[in-house]
Formats: structure tokens, sequence, C-alpha cells
């Protein structure tokens, strides 16, 4: 599957392992990790907590639109 621009923008600066880490992350624990989540998760896949938040964002618009929604999060009334 080729990376869309969007992909490659939220995955920039990270390494293989620490993406593999993140996405097991987001499959098995949690989509939308708080501060305490997300430190813990930087902490362990050896990225910032910024990095870590920039990548969350980005897969979750992924997932977001690989699911027919819109890539922003908003209300289903908007």
């Amino acid at each position: 599957m080729a990376l869309s621009r969007t992909d490659e923008d939220y995955m920039a600066g990270l390494d293989r392992q620490q993406i593999q880490q993140l996405e097991n992350n987001f499959m098995k624990f949690t989509k939308n990790p708080d501060e305490l989540q997300l430190i813990l998760i930087a902490g362990e896949c050896g990225t910032t907590v910024e990095e870590a938040k920039k990548w969350f964002k980005g897969r979750n618009a992924a997932w977001r639109e690989s699911e027919g929604l819109p890539a922003q999060t908003g209300s289903v009334l908007d």
C-alpha cells in the first residue's frame, strides 16, 4: 500500500520500530490517548510527547477516512 503525503507527514522523523509500537498502541489500547497515556506511550516508543501526539492525530485522520468519516473529529451534527 502506497503512503499518501499525509501519511508521510505524520510519520516523518520516526523509525520503523517507533511506528510499529505506536501502531500497536493505537490498535490494542486507544485511538485517543489522554495526556498521561501519551507520556507513557512516548516513553515506551522513544519519541517525544509532541511526536506521539502528532502521530496519533495523523493516524486518527487516516483511520477516520478509511471508515468513510471526515478526517477531522467533530460532532456528527456538524
